[in-house]
C-alpha cells in the first residue's frame, strides 16, 4: 500500500540525514516508526481494557499512573 505524508522541513532533513548516513531508506524508517506507535497503543488499549474489567471505569489519572505514565 502506498501512503503519502507531509512533514514539515526540519523532520524531512533529519529523516533524508539518518536514512543517508545508515544506508536504509526513508521508508523503512516510516514503517519502523508506523509499527512501533500502533504497538505502544495497542498495548495501552490492551491494559486500559484490562483495569476497566477489574474495577469497572476508572479515572483517566488512574490509568495513566497505574501504567507508568505520571508520578
Amino acid at each position: 500500500m502506498t501512503t503519502t505524508i507531509r512533514l514539515d522541513p526540519k523532520t524531512e532533513r533529519r529523516l533524508a540525514a539518518l536514512s543517508k548516513s545508515t544506508g536504509r531508506t526513508k521508508s523503512w524508517y516510516l514503517r519502523e516508526a508506523i509499527q512501533d506507535y500502533l504497538d505502544e497503543w495497542e498495548d495501552y488499549h490492551i491494559a486500559l481494557g484490562r483495569l476497566e474489567k477489574e474495577k469497572g471505569e476508572i479515572d483517566i489519572k488512574d490509568v495513566r499512573r497505574r501504567l507508568g505514565l505520571v508520578r
